[in-house]
C-alpha cells in the first residue's frame, strides 16, 4: 500500500480505540467504574486488531479520501457491521469475563465507529475541496448554472473538485425548486431572472446544464444569456454523455448542434449488440466524415474485426491511430483501395471475410460533380457501388448497407442522380441473391466534409462576409453521430431492397444558420456581413426526402420510415447499364442525357462541359 493508505489504517485503528472507549464512557454516564477499566482495556487489545483486519479485508484502503462519497460510506458501514458480528461471536467463544462486556457497548461501538470513520473522511474532502482552495486564494471564476436537475448536481460536484469555477447560484423554471439547495448552492429563480441577476452577482458566464432538454429549450437559454450579456457555455449533449465519451464536467462553448439538435436517438442496443458483436464488419469510405463516425459507432458494439476500406492514405492513417488508442481490443484491418477496382475489393473481402458491409464511399459535392467531373461521379458512385455489391454477393456477405442521400429524390444534379442510380442498382441486385441490400437515405450532416458549416467558420475567421447562395434556400440537418446511429439501426432492421428514410425534422434556412453561427462566434451581423451569391450549378432551393411517386410506411423505430419506390429493374436493364458504365469517358452533357434516360425522376439542367 501507499504511505497514505498506511496512514489511513493507523487513523482507523485510533478511531476504533476511541470508539470502544467512548462506548464504555457513554454506557456508564461519562464515569467508567474502576473495576470495569481493566476489562475494557483487555477487550480493546483484541477487538481493535480484529476490526483493523476486517477493515483491511473490506477494501477500505483502496480509495482516496479526497474523493470519499456514498459508496465509501457504504463500505465502512458494511465493514463495521461485520466486525461487530465477529466481536459478538468471539465473546461467545472466549471464556466468560468478569465483569462482562456490556451489551449496550456492543450497540454503541458500531454507531460511534461509523460516525468517526465516515466523518473524518467527509471532513477531509470538504477541507481539500473548499477550505484549502480558499486559503490558497483560488476561488475560481464566478458562474451561474442554468438548470437544477441531475446534470447540474453532477456538474457542481465536478466543478467543486476542479476548483476552476465558483458557482454563485442555479436558475431553473421549476417553481418547486426555488429557494432549495443542491450541493449547498441556492436555486435563485427562473431562467429569465438571469438578466437581472447577472449584474448584481458580477458573473460574466453561465453554464447551460440541460443535456436532455429539447433544442428549443436550449435555444431559449442561449437567448437569455445574450440578453443578460453573459457568455454561454454548455455541458456535453445527452448522446455524448450516454456513450461515455465525455463527462458532464467537460464544459464547452455552445455549438450549432446544440441549437439545431434533435431528440436523442433511441437505439435497439441489445439487438445491435447481438448483430455486430464478435463479427467481421467492413466500412468503405472509412476515413470520411460519415464512414469514420460509422466505425466509431460500430466499435461500441464490440465487433471481432473492423475492416476500414479507404482510398485516402492520410484519412486511413488517422483512423488507424485513433482506434489504436481508443479501441485497442478490436481487430482493425486498414485497407487502401478504390471501390472501382474490382480486384482490390475482391481481395479485401476474400482475406477478411466481412459478414456486414457498410458502403459509405461516394463523391458528394454537388457543384464539383456537376462541372467537368460528371463521368467520375458516375464511375465512383454507381460503378463503385456495383463493384462492392457484386463482391459482397460473391463472398456471401449477409447484409450490404448503402449510405444514400436526400439529393437522390427528384434529383436536379448529377451527384443526386448518380446516388439514385446506385439505389436502383442495389434494388436490382437483390433479386435471387442471398445478400440483403439495405438503402439508407438522409440529408445534410452538420460538420461533415463539404458541409456549409466549416466554410462559414472559415469566412467568419477571415472577417467575412459569409456567402449564402439564396435567401430562401433550406436544408435538412442532423448531427454526424445521429446519422451514423440511424444507419446502424436501419441496417439492423432491413430485410432487403428497402429504402429507409430518416426523420430529418424541420428544414432550416441556410441564412438562419449563418446568422446563428455569427452570433455564436461572438459577432453581430454588423461585424460580419452576409452576401447572397446565387444558386450554384445543380443546386435546388429545397431538398426532398421522398420522390413524388414514392410512399412511405412506418417502422417500429420512430425516426425511420420505409420508402416504396418503383419496381426494381430487370436483368436486361442491368446488363445495359453495366455496359454503359464500362465505356470510355463521356462528356457532362452526355452523362446527363444518359442519367435522365435511366432515372426518370432526374431533370437535367443544361450546362457546359
Amino acid at each position: 500500500m501507499h504511505i497514505r493508505n498506511w496512514m489511513a489504517l493507523v487513523h482507523d485503528v485510533a478511531a476504533a480505540m476511541i470508539a470502544w472507549y467512548l462506548a464504555y464512557w457513554l454506557r456508564f454516564n461519562t464515569e467508567i467504574p474502576q473495576f470495569n477499566v481493566p476489562n475494557m482495556v483487555a477487550s480493546m487489545l483484541w477487538v481493535v486488531p480484529l476490526q483493523a483486519l476486517i477493515f483491511f479485508g473490506a477494501g477500505m484502503y483502496r480509495g482516496m479520501w479526497r474523493y470519499a462519497s456514498v459508496p465509501d460510506l457504504q463500505r465502512i458501514a458494511a465493514a463495521v457491521v461485520v466486525s461487530t458480528l465477529a466481536i459478538a461471536l468471539m465473546l461467545v467463544m472466549l471464556p466468560p469475563q468478569q465483569p462482562p462486556v456490556p451489551r449496550s457497548v456492543m450497540l454503541l461501538d458500531p454507531m460511534l465507529l461509523i460516525m468517526l470513520l465516515g466523518g473524518s473522511r467527509l471532513g477531509y474532502r470538504v477541507w481539500k475541496e473548499r477550505r484549502l482552495r480558499n486559503l490558497l486564494g483560488s476561488p475560481g471564476r464566478p458562474v451561474v448554472i442554468l438548470g437544477a436537475g441531475d446534470a447540474a448536481a453532477d456538474l457542481l460536484k465536478n466543478l467543486a473538485r476542479a476548483g476552476d469555477w465558483r458557482v454563485l447560484g442555479l436558475l431553473d423554471d421549476n417553481p418547486a425548486k426555488r429557494g432549495r439547495q443542491i450541493q449547498g448552492v441556492n436555486v435563485l429563480g427562473a431562467l429569465d431572472e438571469l438578466v437581472a441577476l447577472a449584474p448584481s452577482l458580477g458573473v460574466e458566464r453561465a453554464i447551460i446544464a440541460m443535456p436532455s432538454a429539447s433544442h428549443q429549450s436550449r435555444r431559449r437559454a442561449l437567448e437569455i444569456c445574450r440578453r443578460a450579456g453573459v457568455e454561454a457555455l454548455t455541458v456535453p449533449s445527452y448522446q455524448d454523455l450516454m456513450s461515455g465519451k465525455v463527462t458532464v464536467s467537460q464544459v464547452r462553448n455552445v455549438e450549432l448542434d446544440d441549437l439545431l439538435g434533435r431528440d436523442p436517438v433511441l437505439l435497439d442496443e441489445s439487438r445491435l449488440q447481438q448483430w455486430i458483436r464478435g463479427r467481421s464488419i467492413m466500412v468503405t469510405g472509412a476515413g470520411g466524415s460519415i464512414g469514420s463516425e460509422l466505425c466509431r459507432q460500430i466499435a461500441r458494439f464490440e465487433p471481432a474485426q473492423l475492416v476500414l476500406f479507404e482510398h485516402n492514405e492520410f484519412a486511413l492513417y488517422r483512423m488507424e491511430q485513433e482506434f489504436a488508442e481508443q479501441h485497442p481490443g478490436i481487430g482493425l484491418k486498414c485497407v487502401i483501395g478504390d471501390v472501382k477496382n474490382a480486384a482490390r475489393v475482391a481481395e479485401a473481402l476474400t482475406k477478411h471475410r466481412p459478414e456486414i458491409v457498410f458502403h459509405a464511399a461516394a463523391y458528394k459535392h454537388v457543384p464539383l460533380m456537376e462541372q467537368g467531373n460528371a463521368w467520375e461521379a458516375i464511375q465512383n458512385n454507381v460503378l463503385g457501388t456495383w463493384r462492392v455489391a457484386e463482391a459482397a454477393i460473391a463472398h456471401g456477405v449477409e447484409k450490404f448497407v448503402l449510405v444514400s442521400t436526400d439529393k437522390a429524390v427528384n434529383p436536379a444534379n448529377v451527384m443526386g442522380a448518380t446516388k439514385r442510380l446506385a439505389e436502383i442498382v442495389c434494388q436490382g441486385l437483390q433479386a435471387g441473391n442471398a445478400t440483403r441490400f439495405v438503402i439508407v437515405r438522409f440529408g445534410n450532416v452538420l460538420g461533415s466534409t463539404g458541409s456549409v458549416i466549416p466554410k462559414f467558420r472559415e469566412q467568419i475567421a477571415r472577417g467575412g462576409p459569409v456567402t449564402v447562395t439564396h435567401p430562401e434556400i433550406t436544408r435538412y440537418f442532423m448531427s454526424i453521430a445521429e446519422a451514423a446511429q440511424l444507419v446502424l439501426q436501419a441496417g439492423l432492421m432491413g430485410a432487403g431492397a428497402e429504402i429507409f428514410v430518416l426523420d430529418m425534422g424541420e428544414a432550416v434556412k441556410i441564412v438562419d444558420l449563418a446568422r446563428e453561427l455569427i452570433r455564436l462566434s461572438g459577432y453581430g451581423e454588423s461585424d460580419i456581413g452576409i452576401e447572397f451569391i446565387g444558386l450554384r450549378p445543380g443546386e435546388k432551393l429545397y431538398e426532398e426526402l421522398l420522390a413524388d411517386d414514392e410512399l412511405t410506411q412506418s417502422t417500429p423505430h420512430p425516426k425511420l420510415r420505409i420508402a416504396k419506390s418503383r419496381p426494381a429493374p430487370d436483368t436486361a436493364w442491368m446488363h445495359e447499364l453495366f455496359d454503359w458504365l464500362q465505356q470510355g469517358k463521356t462528356g457532362a452533357e452526355q452523362v446527363r442525357r444518359e442519367l435522365a434516360a435511366r432515372v426518370p425522376e432526374y431533370t437535367p439542367q443544361a450546362r457546359s462541359t
